[in-house]
């Protein structure tokens, strides 16, 4: 896969994490807690770095969605 592909999947990744994060109106801040609740310790700082740049594991992705909330998932 080329750059730019990998950028396009990191860029649809962010943004679909991103917008769950939005409807469900929580914060990092807020993210940190939920995500502590469930075992899983990151700082406020590290959490937005990781999304701001789209690069993070599925297993970081699905701890995220299973904290706030969300149990189905649209991909298009």
């Amino acid at each position: 896969m080329s750059a730019v592909q990998d950028k396009e999947w990191e860029d649809r990744v962010k943004g679909l994490l991103k917008a769950e994060l939005k409807r469900k109106g929580i914060t990092y801040a807020q993210l940190v807690g939920l995500l502590a609740d469930q075992g899983v310790m990151d700082s406020e700082p590290n959490i937005r770095n990781k999304i701001s740049r789209g690069k993070f594991t599925a297993v970081f992705l699905v701890q995220c969605l299973s904290a706030i909330g969300v149990d189905t998932l649209r991909l298009d």
